[in-house]
């Protein structure tokens, strides 16, 4: 190659291969900082795309287990109340008895009664003040529930769920009942009884809806799994990769400038010729 001062051919050379390893090295940087391989949509614009719509799908997953737990919820702070309802039922099925026997007199069945009327009282204040939010669960007003708990639209992404359970006193047919008078404490036996059977009756159809939840939560968590995964190996920064980027890179960019400072000089040798005229 003949010596030229105009043009420095070796400088522009040695110039346009150092940009591509600084170039390299910044790409390398910026991926190993942010996380993600993707630092411009060109360094793989159909990998972005497919990464950004799992993306989306991964949070609306993420929200629909939210709300399947909430609907869970919802269901656990009903069978809450009615399991302490189920607890006055026995407990006045108790008093029942004993006030059936000649054990006691009428006076103690009085005392037995203040008792029986207060947690009778209590049954129906618990089937009217169950709430979750504003829906009333125990009082046969609850209505219509649908559970989000898809990524999508569309029937399938949804649980309905018709909430009728009635649990006050006079649904139940222990409204009005005492146990001052022996007969009366005997014949309460049997509403008693019928009662505990439509306890169970609502606790059962609590039971199935809450399984069924249980099963879409699973579900929903598995899929969130799996997704993560998936837009990970898309996305996300191989380390081992980037870091041997930039260290081939960092080389690549010293033995560059060391090259930029030789071809910077060969003008100047081309200058010492004239020297010799």
């Amino acid at each position: 190659m003949g010596l030229r001062i105009n043009t420095n051919v070796a400088a522009i050379q040695a110039h346009r291969n150092l940009s591509k390893s600084q170039a390299r090295a910044e790409h390398a940087l910026a991926a190993i900082a942010g996380g993600s391989r993707f630092v411009r949509a060109g360094d793989d614009a159909a990998g972005l795309a497919i990464s950004e719509n799992l993306r989306g799908q991964i949070a609306s997953i993420r929200q629909a287990k939210s709300n399947s737990n909430n609907a869970i919820s919802l269901i656990q702070v009903a069978e809450g109340g009615l399991n302490e309802q189920n607890n006055i039922l026995i407990r006045l099925r108790e008093l029942s008895i004993q006030a059936a026997s000649d054990n006691v007199s009428d006076t103690e069945r009085e005392f037995l009664d203040q008792e029986y009327q207060l947690l009778t009282a209590e049954f129906n204040r618990i089937a009217k003040t169950t709430v979750f939010g504003n829906k009333k669960l125990l009082d046969g007003n609850g209505g219509e529930f649908t559970f989000h708990v898809g990524a999508f639209a569309g029937p399938d992404n949804r649980i309905n769920y018709t909430l009728n359970a009635d649990s006050t006193t006079d649904t139940l047919g222990i409204d009005g009942l005492s146990i001052k008078d022996r007969d009366d404490a005997q014949d309460n036996l049997e509403a008693l009884d019928k009662a505990l059977v439509g306890i169970s009756a609502i606790r059962a159809n609590f039971g199935a809806i809450q399984s069924r939840l249980q099963a879409t939560t699973s579900n929903l968590e598995t899929q969130y799994e799996n997704l993560a995964a998936s837009k990970s190996r898309l996305s996300d920064t191989d380390l081992a990769y980037e870091t041997g980027e930039l260290v081939q890179a960092q080389i690549l960019n010293e033995a560059g400038i060391g090259v930029l400072a030789q071809a910077n000089q060969m003008p100047t040798r081309a200058a010492k010729l004239l020297n010799v005229l």
